[in-house]
């Protein structure tokens, strides 16, 4: 008996010792399951992040607290987590770096906050997350980059926000991401390259928004969507080849206001199965043709179809396609209500003339809704203007006006007189809306605006003056604009850049000036915008940047300078800007990258373009310092026979040498044992010497024979090409034996690689 106490006593002290049985730590506030890991924190009016929380627990649950901001690190003390939910939390901000340390995680939940603003790294550190969902937030603005950490994400869903606008490259970064959701917001304009890069994506949704034509450019960037959701947007017309997507089978422009389309709108779909059209004010439609050869079911339910002869055609069609029609027809009498489908050709008949005109008359009146009195609360809206009390959006897009419209409603957020002519823009030009937050003024022929033309717009976000003939801007033009954040003047005819124009909007964070004429960057540019993040003046004629081009825009993040004339990389320019991540200089004429190009934004910069440029040599030392930081290195499309050593850069993620003449010699081996090691797909092939030209680096012999490359693997082997195609004759016996052939072949290999690091050896001593 004693016996057995003492070894039940030992077991309790080695129980105790051992480190997995000893008591996890718990909030008090919270329920902990030690044997799932998981712990629970729900409406529990919290503030902060408990820092008890145990370290190695995977699921964290703290929906319905009052965490109004998360700092950065905020979870650094729980890096395992793998699931995190933070839905009703009244959080109105995730600072940059927030969820930084949890590489674990995979399911990431913030819907149902006041989220308004998705910062450029808000979710860094997030490198294995699947699923991420922001939907019932406030998000109205998301910043370039936001996404660009989120490489293996599949899901992202941003419904029922307040997005109004998508910009080119908003979802960058996204190479995996299968599901995306923009339902529900505000959205009436998609930039060309909105969704750039999403080669992956093969759902979208953006039903309940305010898109007027379908973006067809947007939309072709999609190569691999086969579900496109846009209902209840208010369309009224699809014209010829309005959507071309290759892979698309489920296509949904239901609820909309459709009152014609192209027979030809999907012929551009070869794979599209499905085709909703329900819902909207179609009389008579077409049939679906050319293309569209997979074609099973048309949706036209809730059209008002007049089933007459003008049906008969997309009735033959369907027929002879097999095609199934979903819906009822709506007139003539004897055949309203009957199903589409149920009705054959033959009785699809046209009355005379005066008797359709009678049939169709009667037909209105027993229809028409009695008359009612106007209501009182309507919408005020100029004249040959439409406004809509419900969205708050007034639009006179496309009128000929040549004066800015007045009497809009004081609640519009969203004025649209993009097409009109109206050359210039008087003072106080838009009074009585201050709530207006996105103002349209694209391809009006304005070559001047006065000062104060926007005065009392004190709501205004987003200003659109592309495609105009703006040559100048008086440092008055913005003034009364507080909060203007995003401005647009790209496609005007600037040929000096807008010194000045800025100092009266210091929240102004984007300004686009791409496709100008401007040749130069001076100092002091940028007065009176600290606060630019992001600086777009792609494809100007800029040839100089000044020293001090840059300040004070200390914090800028992106900086595009492609398709100008610059010839030398700005080094003393980005000596200002040590916060810029994003830098592109391509396609501009530099043949020679100094040492050091790069050391002043060595810390920040991720993502660097230096591709097309007809870049001849980089010293051994252009771009120190970027090691640790660097992401995503452009550099194919020059002229380039070495490229310096990539050793330092351990946070590659992207890597493109493609379309370079690489010297596949000696030179080149630290490039060869650097594609050893990395697991990266590198683009890089050679172009001499000739017996190699065309095959990838890593797959050539010629390395294994330089110093230093002995411990190489043996590349695999390639067969034989044949310039023609050989006679059909009996296999002649082998001339050489085994033996004797493979001995001919390494002589023939060592002298090879003999002769090349010769000619190395003498192009390093004549360098």
């Amino acid at each position: 008996m004693m016996m057995a106490f003492l070894l039940l006593s030992l077991l309790g002290l080695l129980l105790a010792w051992v480190p997995g049985v000893c008591p996890a730590k718990c909030p008090k506030q919270c329920v902990c399951d030690q044997l799932q890991l998981t712990v629970a924190c729900v409406n529990k009016n919290l503030t902060e992040v408990p820092p008890t929380v145990d370290e190695i627990t995977v699921k964290l649950d703290l929906r319905g607290n009052d965490i109004q901001e998360f700092p950065t690190g905020a979870f650094k003390h729980t890096p395992y987590l793998t699931h995190l939910s933070l839905q009703r939390c009244n959080t109105r901000r995730v600072r940059e770096g927030a969820f930084r340390g949890l590489g674990r995680l995979v399911f990431l939940n913030l819907a149902n906050n006041n989220i308004e603003i998705l910062y450029q790294e808000s979710f860094d550190g997030l490198s294995s997350l699947k699923q991420l969902m922001l939907d019932r937030n406030r998000i109205e603005e998301i910043q370039p980059g936001a996404f660009s950490q989120l490489g293996f994400l599949n899901l992202l869903s941003l419904t029922h926000n307040q997005l109004v606008y998508m910009p080119n490259m908003a979802f960058q970064g996204l190479q995996n991401i299968k599901l995306l959701r923009l339902s529900h917001n505000s959205l009436n304009y998609l930039d060309t390259e909105a969704f750039a890069g999403l080669f992956t994506l093969t759902r979208l949704s953006l039903d309940h928004n305010e898109l007027q034509f379908f973006p067809t450019e947007t939309m072709t960037r999609l190569p691999g969507v086969t579900r496109l959701e846009m209902s209840h947007n208010p369309m009224t017309y699809l014209g010829e080849d309005a959507i071309s997507m290759s892979k698309l089978t489920h296509l949904f422009l239901d609820h909309m206001s459709l009152q014609d389309m192209s027979h030809s709108a999907v012929s551009q779909c070869p794979s599209l199965v499905h085709l909703d059209l329900s819902h909207n004010q179609l009389r008579v439609i077409q049939p679906l043709v050319p293309g569209a050869p997979n074609l099973a079911r048309v949706n036209l339910a809730g059209n008002p179809i007049y089933c007459n002869c003008y049906l008969r055609p997309l009735r033959e069609w369907a027929i002879s396609r097999k095609v199934k029609l979903l819906g009822t027809c709506g007139g003539p009498a004897h055949l309203s209500g009957e199903n589409i489908d149920a009705v054959y050709p033959p009785e699809l008949r046209c009355q005379s003339h005066d008797a359709m005109l009678r049939a169709e008359y009667e037909e209105a009146t027993r229809n028409a809704p009695p008359p009612t009195a106007e209501p009182e609360n309507k919408v005020k809206c100029p004249a040959d203007c439409v406004c809509e009390a419900e969205t708050h959006h007034s639009s006179c897009e496309n009128r000929g006006h040549t004066k800015v419209p007045k009497g809009f409603a004081p609640t519009t957020r969203l004025l649209d007189l993009r097409g009109n002519h109206f050359h210039y823009i008087p003072s106080n030009s838009f009074p009585g809306v201050a709530q207006v937050v996105s103002l349209h003024l694209q391809r009006c022929k304005i070559v001047d605006i006065e000062d104060g033309a926007f005065a009392g717009m004190k709501g205004l976000v987003y200003l659109y003056l592309s495609e105009n003939d703006l040559t100048s801007l008086s440092p008055e033009a913005f003034k009364g604009l507080p909060e203007l954040t995003y401005l647009h003047l790209e496609k005007n005819r600037f040929s000096v850049f807008p010194k000045g124009a800025f100092r009266l909007v210091p929240g102004l964070l984007a300004l686009h000036l791409e496709n100008n004429a401007i040749v130069k960057l001076e100092a002091g540019v940028l007065t009176g915008a600290e606060n630019l993040r992001s600086l777009y003046l792609t494809g100007n004629g800029i040839e100089h940047v000044a020293a001090r081009a840059l300040e004070p825009a200390a914090n800028l993040d992106l900086l595009h300078l492609g398709g100008n004339k610059i010839k030398d990389v700005p080094t003393e320019a980005l000596s200002r800007v040590g916060s810029l991540r994003d830098l592109r200089l391509t396609g501009n004429p530099i043949r020679w990258v100094a040492p050091n190009a790069f050391k002043p934004v060595e810390r920040s910069l991720k993502e660097l373009y230096l591709n097309n440029m007809g870049l001849e040599r980089m010293s051994l030392d252009s771009l120190a310092g970027l090691g640790p930081s660097l992401r995503s290195l452009f550099l194919e499309g020059n002229l380039l026979e070495e490229v310096p050593d990539f050793q330092p850069f351990t946070s590659l993620e992207v890597i493109n040498l493609a379309d370079n003449p690489l010297m596949c010699d000696c030179p080149l081996l630290p490039l060869r044992i650097w594609i050893e090691k990395v697991n990266l797909k590198v683009r890089a092939t050679c172009a001499n010497p000739p017996e190699v030209k065309g095959r990838r680096v890593k797959d050539v012999d010629v390395f294994r024979v330089c110093p230093g490359g002995e411990s190489l693997p043996a590349p695999p082997t390639v067969a034989p090409t044949l310039s023609r195609a050989p006679k059909a004759t009996k296999p002649k016996p082998m001339p050489l034996n085994r033996k004797r052939q493979v001995k001919m072949d390494k002589s023939n290999r060592k002298n090879l690689n003999l002769k090349t690091a010769k000619k190395s050896t003498k192009r390093r001593n004549t360098a």
